[in-house]
């Protein structure tokens, strides 16, 4: 019990140094040596807990996300809403933008060059797709699965596409985007404007 609670504490100590360090030198100077020096810990220690420095990164980017998650169990996903999930999406963003930005940098870079981590960030996109579907459906019942599908892909693609535009111009109006864009995918405008894209393609 104590060697369980020990190795906790120091998995802790290793979150907490990294999510500083993150803060302070940004994804290229979280090292892995900077951050078992921060945490006091040895390499062996690290190692025991974590398999990588991407992987304790995601782990701290993870915890962020999962705190403004609008839902953290199944009977409260099955009651969200389209708006809750874009609230807890632009909640990160907006509450903690540093690790929102070390989130996109880390996707981009470590997404193109690492085929395992390429599939846990898509698995990430996929997952709120998913969600995002379910939650246009049980609000317009009559939508098709497919048209669904697709307006929560359009959703998700637009709301990384407006992430990055706050965080290279905070003044860019978040807000007033976000209400456009969620009468524009409730209205299903959009997937007439895929659709009518993808036939004129073909």
């Amino acid at each position: 019990m104590a060697r369980y609670r020990a190795g906790l504490e120091t998995r802790e100590r290793i979150l907490d140094a990294t999510r500083a360090l993150l803060g302070e030198v940004g994804l290229e100077g979280t090292t892995l040596k900077a951050i078992c020096e921060r945490a006091e810990v040895g390499a062996g220690s690290f190692y025991n807990l974590f398999a990588s420095k991407e992987e304790v990164v995601l782990s701290v980017v993870r915890e962020a996300i999962t705190a403004v998650d609008a839902a953290h169990d199944a009977g409260v996903r099955e009651r969200e809403s389209v708006e809750d999930l874009v609230d807890a999406y632009l909640g990160f963003i907006t509450g903690q933008p540093d690790l929102a930005r070390i989130y996109l940098q880390a996707a981009v870079a470590w997404g193109l060059s690492d085929r395992a981590l390429a599939v846990r960030f898509t698995r990430h996109q996929d997952q709120r797709v998913q969600r995002l579907a379910a939650a246009l459906r049980r609000e317009q019942p009559g939508v098709r699965p497919g048209d669904a599908l697709l307006r929560a892909q359009l959703l998700l693609a637009a709301l990384n596409g407006l992430t990055v535009n706050w965080l290279l111009d905070p003044s860019f109006a978040l807000d007033l985007h976000r209400g456009l864009l969620l009468r524009a995918v409730r209205a299903g405008s959009c997937v007439g404007e895929a659709r009518g894209a993808r036939v004129g393609g073909s």
